[in-house]
């Protein structure tokens, strides 16, 4: 998958379930104090693009994760580790 389409997948997700415009989401955008998340939004958000993914967040991991930007870099590098690139 490359970039942008990890970046399309995060955005729409959170487009749809935020109920936020897509053009109010960007790289920068703070999950929690710009779109307005909260940690049983941010579980959905993760449960989801696991499945959606095949992928599996670590715990550790996962409260390093405060931007739309953490997300996708963390996904490509999660999908780069399973492929073996």
């Amino acid at each position: 998958m490359e970039h942008g389409e990890t970046e399309r997948v995060v955005v729409d997700y959170l487009a749809e379930h935020m109920e936020i415009e897509h053009s109010a989401i960007n790289l920068k955008s703070n999950l929690f104090n710009d779109l307005g998340m909260d940690s049983i939004d941010a579980l959905d958000m993760i449960a989801a693009l696991e499945e959606r993914l095949n992928i599996e967040f670590e715990d550790d991991e996962l409260k390093h994760i405060r931007t739309v930007e953490d997300v996708v870099v963390f996904v490509e590098s999660t999908l780069g580790r399973k492929s073996g690139a």
